[in-house]
């Protein structure tokens, strides 16, 4: 599970980058979680846009696509999901390390979503 500043630490690398996978009508399908598969083995680091067409929860979204790539999710920022997933072999995102005694859990208030009013 990340820490808060490890999730910082990943957004921050993510800020430049595009979405490169889109959930669209079709929902989550094999297809799509196959993409999503294939661009974290080939980034670590992916950018996914949840399209109002997809009629999902970005949350919801967020979670199944975690859980069926096994992946973490950085965060959720309006309709763009971040999920992490290191490489096994040679990870090329250095995440800041733990403290000792940090807890798991996010030091954002109730989860990862960071949008403004």
């Amino acid at each position: 599970m990340l820490t808060g500043k490890q999730r910082r630490h990943l957004r921050a690398l993510a800020h430049p980058m595009k979405a490169i996978v889109q959930v669209g009508k079709g929902g989550i399908d094999e297809g799509l979680v196959a993409a999503v598969d294939q661009a974290l083995a080939d980034h670590e680091l992916v950018k996914i846009k949840v399209g109002e067409g997809a009629g999902l929860d970005r949350h919801a979204a967020a979670e199944d696509l975690a859980a069926k790539t096994r992946s973490e999710v950085a965060q959720v920022l309006g309709n763009i999901v971040l999920l992490y997933r290191p490489d096994p072999d040679s990870p090329t995102i250095k995440l800041p390390a733990r403290a000792p005694g940090e807890p798991d859990e996010p030091d954002e208030p109730d989860g990862e979503d960071q949008t403004q009013g």
